[in-house]
């Protein structure tokens, strides 16, 4: 009789676990919780001054700026990295104060802009 309940109590356990995960948030890409469409926008109006922001731009207004797409196609370059990056002061970018929202939309924007096969 013990091991019935035991047996009863994991289910419940289970099932408990099972519900929690069903209903618990889920993001499609959880290392990049942003919106690449809401980061373009943001980049558009705030980093293009300097920075190539589209993909399909190479070279950036400010030469000694990096085009988002090279930010984007570094060897190893992830979106926890890219955080790190934005939270660091860098001598050639303004002290720039950007909501966490922002930056993970930009972030989620400038990792959209890897292709597949290169990483």
């Amino acid at each position: 009789m013990k091991w019935i309940g035991h047996t009863k109590a994991w289910a419940l356990r289970g099932t408990a676990v099972a519900l929690a995960l069903g209903l618990a948030p889920m993001s499609v890409n959880a290392e990049e919780p942003g919106d690449p469409s809401a980061g373009l926008v943001y980049a558009s109006s705030h980093c293009a001054g300097c920075h190539a922001v589209r993909g399909t731009d190479n070279m950036s207004p400010n030469p000694a700026a990096t085009p988002f797409v090279s930010v984007a196609e570094t060897s190893g370059m992830t979106g926890r990295a890219l955080a790190v990056w934005l939270e660091t002061s860098h001598p050639t970018m303004p002290n720039l104060v950007v909501a966490p929202k922002d930056r993970d939309d930009v972030i989620a924007y400038i990792m959209s802009l890897q292709t597949p096969s290169a990483h």
